[in-house]
Parts: structure tokens; C-alpha cells; sequence
């Protein structure tokens, strides 16, 4: 699992955070079933109404599904739409964010690419 980070962000954020990492990582397989919210909050010491908010807002987004009786699981198609959301979301937080700064630095979108290329060239 891995530690929550004190980073100022809600614990429910960084519970349902770790659970798409886990998805999108494939130690949480489509149709397998997740922790349940005592798991959750006895690993990490936490209230276990805080990780039920993290787990909800996950199936609020039909990433996970109740199985009544047994538990919570990865939906089918869980990782592609997860995979999805997070690339917008970097290109949101990074690519956007770094095009702006670079505008006013004066870092054309050429001079841009060649950095990129240096990077992955110093990879190899």
C-alpha cells in the first residue's frame, strides 16, 4: 500500500488516489476486490468514515462496484477510463503549465521540442 503523504490534501482524496494508482499499476485487477473501509483505516490509522468517503467517491465514478454482502471491486474497464482521466490531468498540471512558463521565458515551441529530445536522447 504505501504511506498518505501530509501533502494538505483531504485523506479520502489521497485514499481514492491510492486505490486508482493500484488499478492503473494492475496490483488491483479489474474485477478484483478492493480492501474494505476498516482495512483501509486500520493500515493507515484513519477514521474509517474518512476511507468509506474515499472508496464512495470511487464508485460514484463507477470505478469500483458494491457486491452487496462481500465487498467492494474494480469494475470492468476501471484502468482505460483511469488511464484516461490521468493523462488529461497531466496535460493539464504539466504540459499546460510548462507551454505557459516556457511563453514567458521566451522558449519557443521548437526550442521546446528539443529539449525534450535532448532528455530522452541522455535516457539512452
Amino acid at each position: 500500500m504505501g504511506l498518505l503523504r501530509d501533502d494538505g490534501r483531504p485523506i479520502f482524496l489521497q485514499i481514492a488516489e491510492k486505490i486508482e494508482d493500484d488499478i492503473i499499476e494492475g496490483r488491483l485487477p479489474e474485477e478484483s476486490q478492493v480492501p474494505s473501509t476498516n482495512q483501509f483505516a486500520a493500515f493507515y490509522q484513519i477514521n474509517p468514515a474518512t476511507a468509506a468517503k474515499g472508496v464512495n467517491m470511487l464508485v460514484d465514478q463507477e470505478i469500483l462496484y458494491k457486491k452487496r454482502g462481500i465487498g467492494m471491486f474494480v469494475a470492468e474497464g476501471a484502468r482505460v477510463v483511469l488511464i484516461e482521466k490521468r493523462k488529461e490531468q497531466f496535460y493539464e498540471q504539466y504540459v499546460v503549465t510548462m507551454i505557459n512558463e516556457a511563453a514567458k521565458l521566451g522558449i519557443t515551441t521548437r526550442q521546446l521540442s528539443e529539449m525534450i529530445s535532448r532528455m530522452e536522447s541522455n535516457e539512452s
